[in-house]
């Protein structure tokens, strides 16, 4: 088994779900007592989302790229990035380590075409729904992309920052993100991502009839088959 490097803590709540998922896929494949080959890397989510918000994206690259470093030297065979958003600074993680980066929009636009999904709604941070650098790997992959309109992007990054990442789970939020998918299924979108690691800590498939591509598990999962010399 490979050992799967995890570069975590934007946000631990997420991070913890990573553990969670990718240790479970592993018994489940294996039987046993069988659990994950892993090493983990939490950062503290305070200073990389004052770089965030302050622009600071060179910083917040240097820091995770130094980070993705010290995954590698504890023998980690591979890194995932464990957030949608950070993957902004995938390039600077990339080029400072000699190990696979498991690029997320890569796993979820993989899953969208095998599902036979061509159009597809994107959820998650301001920064993934409105920038070019995860839309662009899903459309390279032939899939067109519908965002929410201005004023729900802005209460679903809201719902994320101010609730999410500190464990809130509200019900109004629930129904809030549900009636964003409706909306982008009424716009022709065939499935939705739920683009942003905390969110399936809020949408489940039992909430809405669309499909959902749940990132953190897909991420997980491909994290597995990478150990288990099946990716």
């Amino acid at each position: 088994m490979k050992r799967i490097g995890l570069l975590g803590g934007m946000s631990w709540e997420s991070s913890a779900l990573y553990y969670e998922l990718i240790n479970e896929e592993v018994a489940h494949r294996l039987g046993g007592v069988h659990s994950a080959d892993c090493v983990l890397i939490s950062v503290d989510f305070d200073a990389v989302r004052v770089m965030q918000l302050e622009d600071r994206w060179d910083d917040a690259g240097a820091l995770l790229a130094r980070e993705a470093s010290r995954l590698e030297a504890s023998g980690a065979d591979c890194v995932l990035v464990c957030t949608n958003t950070m993957h902004k600074v995938a390039d600077a993680i990339t080029a400072s380590i000699g190990i696979p980066l498991l690029h997320i929009a890569e796993v979820t636009a993989g899953a969208v075409t095998a599902a036979g999904v061509t159009e597809v709604g994107l959820l998650g941070t301001r920064f993934t729904m409105e920038e070019d650098f995860y839309r662009s790997v899903l459309e390279r992959h032939g899939l067109r992309v519908h965002v929410p309109d201005a004023e729900a992007r802005e209460r679903i990054d809201r719902i994320i920052f101010d609730e999410l990442v500190l464990g809130d789970i509200r019900e109004e939020s629930r129904a809030d993100l549900v009636g964003v998918i409706g909306e982008l299924t009424a716009a022709g979108a065939e499935g939705a991502i739920l683009g942003c690691t905390e969110l399936e800590l809020l949408v489940r498939p039992q909430d809405t009839a669309l499909p959902l591509f749940a990132t953190t598990r897909l991420h997980a999962h491909a994290a597995v088959d990478f150990a288990l010399g099946k990716g």
